[in-house]
């Protein structure tokens, strides 16, 4: 008889299709809100989550609309069989600033195209700078610290753990790169098939999100049975018990055999220093934890999704009109 496993589902995803996508302008901190076409990828999202049989524990999201958005649509997912009158017991979701895009700053608004490289807007009145990677790293170990990694500590018998994080592309690579920095030395294997035609490809860069891709990560740790307390002789009761070893957290590193390219120098020296100066010690994920890579930039709930003609598709969404699938099935009824 095999030993027990504790298990954690994770899911970094992207938000939906927004008018900002549409329009190829900048908007980190700029609060845009999902196209139709958006809102209608998130719903199949939440409803392929749903047929997957997932059930989330946790659901984080960043506060800005088109994650938040998503991410509400993924719950509502959860809940799709639900009858008339009964309460959706999925975990609300739970809105946070830090896990929101990086912040364009002067560029926030202007279309991709009048960013350049030579920098020299930043002699422009009223400029300010984008945000930097080490400010990204230090809000995405925030979150790690407060919300994710706590739950690998979790006590041994505790039902399998399913993580909602919904966030923005560049945050997401960053939350990855700051996660990989947790795991114990090791730990981390990746599907054959993911890159069976890949010659060869990081750890860090496993590809970008698509508008709702999905990075799936499924970790396990065995669970030891209870131990038998052992009976103690009357003659040695004194005696001093040696104490159980005590599993230090490791400092995480790149799996060997799967990573051609090491971490970058740079990403590993954006520890968050305390006011003291010292580096503050990360929370990391306790050993014996081996994470294993399933999905990246999971797009199967997009399949024969098409995006609705005469540019109603690219339009913002409004939450008080009538939902398009409805409003174009009642049509063909009618007809």
């Amino acid at each position: 008889m095999g030993l027990a496993t504790r298990q954690l589902r994770l899911f970094l995803i992207r938000h939906g299709e927004t008018v900002d996508n549409i329009a190829q302008v900048y908007a980190g901190s700029r609060d845009s809100k999902l196209t139709n076409h958006g809102y209608q990828q998130a719903t199949r999202l939440g409803l392929h989550f749903k047929t997957l049989g997932l059930k989330f524990t946790h659901i984080f999201s960043s506060h800005l609309q088109r994650a938040a958005k998503t991410a509400s649509l993924i719950r509502d997912g959860q809940a799709s069989d639900v009858g008339v009158g009964v309460a959706n017991d999925a975990p609300h979701v739970v809105q946070l600033p830090i896990l929101m895009e990086q912040d364009f700053g002067f560029y926030e608004g202007k279309r991709w195209h009048e960013r350049s490289a030579s920098h020299d807007h930043k002699d422009t009145p009223g400029f300010v700078d984008v945000e930097s990677k080490e400010a990204m790293a230090k809000r995405a170990d925030k979150f790690l610290d407060e919300h994710l990694v706590p739950l690998f500590h979790g006590p041994e018998d505790t039902s399998e753990e399913v993580i909602a994080v919904v966030s923005h592309g560049i945050m997401l690579s960053t939350l990855w790169k700051r996660l990989l920095l947790r795991l114990p030395p090791k730990s981390v294997k990746v599907s054959p098939a993911l890159f069976a035609n890949a010659r060869e490809y990081s750890l860090e860069h496993l590809g970008g999100w698509s508008n709702t891709g999905y990075l799936e990560l499924q970790a396990e740790r065995p669970v030891a049975p209870p131990a038998v307390p052992a009976q103690v002789p009357a003659q040695s009761a004194g005696n001093d018990v040696a104490s159980p070893p005590i599993l230090e957290s490791a400092p995480a590193e790149v799996v060997e055999g799967h990573v051609k390219i090491g971490l970058d120098p740079q990403t590993i020296s954006d520890v968050p220093k305390s006011d003291a100066g010292q580096p503050q010690k990360p929370l990391t994920v306790p050993v014996g934890w081996t994470t294993y890579i399933e999905t990246v930039n999971g797009r199967d709930h997009l399949q024969g999704l098409k995006r609705t003609r005469g540019g109603v598709g690219s339009a913002g969404h409004d939450s008080s009109q009538k939902n398009l699938d409805s409003f174009f099935k009642k049509r063909k009824v009618d007809g």
